[in-house]
């Protein structure tokens, strides 16, 4: 038989294990309850021995427990059985437990041996993980069909341009042009939403005073609010600056607050906040997506409706709304999420029913001092005189844009593969390259640019595309000095690349 010691050893390895240990007779009355058991349901020893087991177990698995009784009573044993037990507060934890029978010496069964494990944090963890890969499916799907998608759009904003040049004396048809050029822009903006959620549209993170572009969302958002949503701001003052690309980041603010808008009918208040954060190692483990390290966090927050609990888990996915048909496309929080997550950042939800929302967004600090940064404004559409080759494989894409460009006042040609490219850059002189991204072929349009500037030193690069992975685009940021034209494009905004590029890389609206 074992000795005093080995006993007192198994007793102090019980009594200290990290799981809860219990003991209890076939009717379920604890006879023995283990410090790892007080701390994961909250009852202490006194509390719990000669108390019923059902103590823990929720309303509805009381059936459960009467069953793993039953079985226990026939001699059977359970292994690593998930499910949900309550603590003393009320609070659902998720459990994996392991029930044996206890036997005297006889053989007779007189009650069992209980071990409990927390399993909570390892099942949040799943979840995200499974969210996680449902969510980079669909930005697999997103990614290719975006570029087809934007290819046709551009077609037709560009078209819609040049025809509405055309019918400047015809008012009859300029309003039949503008419900071409509204759905256009539509389909444009969902488009450019899905690749945001998918973490594929091209960044430009610089060091970015955070409080500065909050206040100028702010003066935005003053314009659009209603008379009964009152608009705080509450900016942290010397806070470090942020990496984030700015211009993306006010479209994220800009969707959290109609949200936020969306979520107060009867009214209320819509507050934005700023400061510097960082993670302890609980919210890390909690959190595993989330990035150690020193943050600048931004919170939008509402006094609204607030998010159900049971549908929190699902406010990232593509689509999913609660919000009336025809009140919201889904895709708002999908674009901020896959935003954040591409600008190595975290984002998190806090809502409760009937008190509000609050969205936080965690950005990496940057290392050095903000730079000086705007928001996008419009300007007078500036064209030229330089010899421009576009080299684009759709054919309709390849005529529109080459026409736009012509209407600018350049002398613009355009092929449709890289080979005939460089051909016709050895025949004749051009100042600009305008060229696609993605090209059937051996070469693609940043294989051409290289070549064709070994060849022309002077040459200068502008890339367009509808969805680029890998080729001037790495891990989520355009390659430095990079100029690249996103499609569908408007006519200004072609114009203003193509001066940005001839000019020696001045900032767009500067130059000529």
């Amino acid at each position: 038989m074992p000795d005093t010691s080995t006993n007192l050893l198994l007793l102090a390895a019980i009594e200290f294990s990290d799981d809860a240990i219990v003991t209890k007779t076939l009717d379920g009355i604890i006879t023995s309850w283990n410090k790892g058991a007080e701390r994961l349901f909250g009852f202490s020893p006194e509390e719990a021995i000669g108390a019923s087991i059902f103590m823990i177990v929720p309303e509805d698995r009381q059936d459960e427990e009467r069953l793993i009784l039953e079985r226990l009573s026939n001699g059977e044993h359970i292994d690593h059985f998930e499910t949900l037990r309550q603590s003393k507060a009320g609070r659902l934890i998720e459990v994996s437990i392991s029930v044996s029978p206890v036997r005297l010496p006889t053989g007779e069964i007189i009650g069992a041996t209980k071990i409990a494990r927390d399993i909570s944090k390892q099942k949040e963890s799943e979840r995200v993980l499974r969210q996680a890969q449902k969510l980079e499916a669909v930005g697999h799907l997103t990614g290719g069909v975006a570029h087809d998608f934007n290819n046709i759009l551009s077609v037709i904003t560009g078209t819609i341009e040049i025809l509405a040049e055309e019918l400047n004396d015809r008012p009859d048809l300029q309003g039949i042009v503008k419900l071409i050029d509204a759905a256009a822009t539509r389909g444009a903006e969902l488009t450019s939403r899905l690749l945001a959620f998918a973490r594929k549209q091209p960044l430009s993170p610089v060091a970015t005073d955070v409080n500065k572009l909050v206040e100028q969302t702010a003066d935005l958002l003053k314009r659009t609010l209603p008379e009964n949503i009152a608009l705080e701001i509450d900016l942290k003052p010397h806070i470090a600056a942020a990496m984030v690309d700015p211009d993306q980041l006010v479209t994220a603010v800009l969707n959290l607050a109609v949200n936020a808008r969306d979520a107060m009918q009867e009214g209320g208040k819509l507050m934005i906040e700023t400061g510097d954060a960082s993670f302890d190692a609980d919210y890390l483990a909690e959190n595993p997506e989330a990035i150690p390290g020193q943050q600048l966090m931004i919170a939008v927050s509402d006094n609204g409706d607030g998010i159900p609990k049971e549908i929190q888990g699902r406010i990232f996915e593509p689509f999913f709304t609660t919000k009336a048909t025809g009140r919201g496309s889904g895709l708002g929080l999908s674009m901020v999420h896959g935003f954040v997550k591409q600008s190595r950042g975290h984002i998190k939800v806090y809502s409760e029913i009937g008190v509000g929302t609050t969205v936080k967004i965690y950005l990496p600090q940057a290392d050095g001092a903000a730079e000086e940064v705007a928001l996008r404004s419009s300007g007078p559409i500036v064209g030229g005189h330089e010899h421009v080759l576009v080299v684009e494989d759709d054919e309709l894409v390849r005529e529109t844009t080459t026409r736009q460009l012509q209407s600018l006042g350049y002398d613009a040609v355009a092929v449709a593969n890289a080979n005939d490219a460089l051909v016709r850059l050895a025949r004749d002189r051009f100042e600009l390259l305008l060229t696609d991204v993605v090209m059937p072929g051996n070469m693609n349009g940043k294989k051409l640019a290289d070549e064709a500037q070994r060849s022309f030193p002077e040459l200068k690069v502008v890339f367009m595309s509808g969805y680029t992975e890998n080729a001037v685009i790495h891990h989520g940021r355009l390659d430095p000095g990079t100029l690249l034209l996103s499609k569908p494009f408007r006519k200004a905004d072609l114009a203003k690349i193509i001066r940005r590029a001839l000019d020696h890389g001045l900032p767009p609206g500067a130059g000529a």
